[in-house]
């Protein structure tokens, strides 16, 4: 993804993002009681048809339904059971931002995304501090190595 100060730049790549690439926007937050329930401590998980979400902001908060479907061309999800009337009547689903909502229940019938939470159980982001700690000294750039030299010669 590119990282630019400026906002149309980030704008433009958003908007001629390609599909692979609009997957990755359409993440939501998990619930508590979910992440405890399957074990997760990924913060966010991507939104799929059948996920139960409830809807955190905006007119309909406090809602929650099953997605019936994703649009990755607009960024929006559309859940069941929220709503609009046209001025004839007649009810068409409303679009939601993936972002304005958060997952209550996942849809694990697919076997590769119930492998992905068995895979995310536990699992926390690394940070470079830790990757730094794990490494082996012959793993460490050789910069790096005559730096701690120096320093130990200068402490003995």
């Amino acid at each position: 993804m590119i990282q630019s100060s400026q906002p149309r730049k980030e704008r433009k790549f958003r908007f001629n993002a390609p599909l692979h690439d609009r997957q990755k926007f359409m993440h939501a937050h998990v619930s508590d009681e979910l992440a405890k329930k399957l074990g997760i401590k990924s913060r966010s998980i991507s939104v799929r048809k059948g996920d139960t979400v409830k809807v955190q902001s905006g007119k309909h908060r406090g809602k929650s339904g099953k997605v019936s479907q994703v649009s990755l061309k607009t960024g929006r999800i559309f859940i069941e059971g929220i709503n609009r009337k046209d001025a004839k009547g007649k009810e068409f689903p409303l679009p939601i931002y993936s972002s304005n909502v958060y997952l209550t229940d996942l849809d694990l019938t697919d076997k590769l995304r119930s492998a992905k939470m068995e895979k995310l159980k536990g699992t926390r982001p690394v940070t470079k501090q830790q990757v730094a700690k794990q490494q082996t000294p012959s793993q460490q750039a050789p910069a790096q190595q005559a730096a701690k030299q120096q320093v130990e010669k200068k402490v003995a």
